[in-house]
């Protein structure tokens, strides 16, 4: 099972400007972005000048990654004296970096577009039970469970765009090629939250019953 395609595919190699961030943006994700840093208003106002996308690599203690997402900015919410702004971006292609820079006005990179591998046929059990995982969850958090035709065709990133999710999981999915692994990497990664839940409601009913939590 293939995801849908955002956009069009770019030309194979380019520089692009890079965004450093700790977090991880998905292909088809909409996140709210603070901009404060003079390099980075700069960054955004090139890219809203040209209508041209930006990259968002994620970073933590371990350094940047390869991989990341390219950003469009789809809305300034709010626009400061000084420059800073509040602004909705949404994912769009992969990428690997090939080699960064940094330029006189903000960071830049060599980067390579990745395509979607094409799949004959799709993995139904791996994609029915990452749809039913989110399903449990949705419904868990608000009373609400979302309809099979509503999930239906539903991406691995669309689904996990919708779930906090740690962000080196996120990670995971942004870089393997094949949507049936990252149905499987997201159906798991899903019941683990799923367990995780249980597990807090547990010790919350312990320690309401007699005020001593167990953790055998």
């Amino acid at each position: 099972m293939r995801p849908p395609t955002i956009g069009c595919m770019p030309e194979r190699d380019k520089d692009l400007p890079i965004f450093e961030l700790p977090l991880v943006l998905l292909p088809g994700e909409r996140i709210p972005l603070h901009i404060f840093e003079e390099r980075y208003k700069r960054m955004i106002g090139v890219s809203l000048e040209q209508d041209q996308p930006f990259g968002v690599v994620f970073r933590d203690d371990d350094g940047a990654r390869s991989i990341g997402c390219a950003a469009r900015v789809e809305e300034v919410l709010e626009q400061f004296d000084d420059g800073r702004m509040n602004i909705v971006v949404t994912g769009e292609e992969r990428f690997r970096v090939l080699d960064r820079f940094d330029s006189n006005d903000f960071p830049q990179g060599e980067v390579e577009w990745i395509a979607e591998e094409e799949a004959e046929a799709g993995d139904i059990d791996a994609a029915a039970s990452a749809r039913e995982a989110f399903a449990e969850l949705a419904e868990r958090a608000t009373g609400d469970r979302p309809s099979d035709e509503e999930l239906e065709g539903s991406s691995s990133y669309e689904i996990a765009a919708r779930v906090e999710l740690p962000a080196d999981t996120k990670q995971r999915l942004l870089e393997m090629r094949d949507e049936d692994e990252r149905m499987t990497l997201l159906a798991n990664a899903l019941r683990a939250v799923e367990k995780a839940l249980d597990r807090a409601e547990e010790v919350a009913e312990h320690a309401r019953g007699n005020g001593k939590v167990s953790f055998s």
